[in-house]
């Protein structure tokens, strides 16, 4: 695992970033290299550096971006002077070009990381106008010891792509309650109706994952004419319904995405 190096400043230490950085430590990110800097103080895993000011008289080598999109205008005049070598930018519907107007650097990565990330199972796609080789490694390296790590080369496809991996992990968690509150209504104790859930979504998904075909077909050969799995996909399938359902799920969160980004032009 190539990771940068020299100094690593996290800026910013939410769910998000300190899922991701908790998986780069338990994969060898040496946790002496990171600084991490909130307002708070607080965020920062054992054995790493927690300010809640930029230090003086140092930069750094990477400078990741963690916080809230809109508190870009706050922070963003704070980090002008460092220039550093790197900049990693986690932040939702803010173009890349916004971020270089901002906060110059050698180069600018974006990266959309999903949850799962904190596990090594997640989706963290990646954007950059930079062809340098080693900006790209680096970059590709700390997304792959999280998951997936696709590149998106056309950067108006980042908000879609946000929309549906960013957002999907809390569309599924929803999916796998209202399957469980289902089960629920038809007198199945709360507990074991979550339990088989939890365990129906899982084994789904790894076995999607493994299969041969598409999971729209996986779900027709399941299903048998005329049996109970049939009966309940015909519900789902009446009008599209699902599938109008979560277009328009993940529209609303691109869309969102988009005035983000808007926002963040201005």
């Amino acid at each position: 695992m190539s990771f940068p190096e020299g100094p690593f400043w996290l800026i910013g230490c939410g769910n998000m970033a300190g899922a991701m950085l908790r998986r780069w430590l338990s994969q060898g990110l040496d946790p002496a290299q990171v600084t991490v800097i909130t307002r708070s103080g607080r965020g920062a895993p054992e054995g790493v550096r927690s300010l809640t000011a930029l230090p003086i008289d140092e930069t750094p080598a990477t400078l990741m971006l963690g916080f809230k999109p809109q508190q870009l205008d706050d922070i963003a005049p704070t980090l002008s002077h460092l220039n550093p070598r790197l900049v990693l930018s986690i932040l939702a519907g803010v173009e890349e070009q916004v971020l270089a107007d901002r906060i110059p650097a050698g180069a600018t990565v974006r990266m959309m990381p999903n949850l799962p990330v904190g596990i090594g199972q997640g989706v963290t796609a990646l954007f950059t106008r930079s062809t340098d080789a080693q900006v790209r490694g680096h970059a590709q390296a700390l997304a792959e010891a999280l998951g997936l790590a696709p590149w998106i080369e056309d950067e108006a496809r980042f908000d879609a792509v946000t929309a549906l991996a960013g957002c999907g992990p809390a569309f599924v968690f929803r999916f796998i309650d209202a399957i469980a509150q289902a089960g629920v209504a038809l007198g199945l104790d709360a507990d074991l109706a979550q339990h088989l859930a939890l365990a129906t979504v899982n084994g789904a998904g790894s076995m999607a994952i493994g299969a041969d075909a598409s999971p729209g077909v996986l779900a027709d050969r399941v299903a048998s004419p005329g049996g109970s799995t049939r009966e309940g996909l015909n519900v789902l399938d009446a009008d599209d319904a699902l599938e109008r359902l979560m277009a328009a799920t993940l529209a609303a969160s691109e869309r969102r995405n988009r005035e983000m980004a808007a926002a963040a032009r201005r």
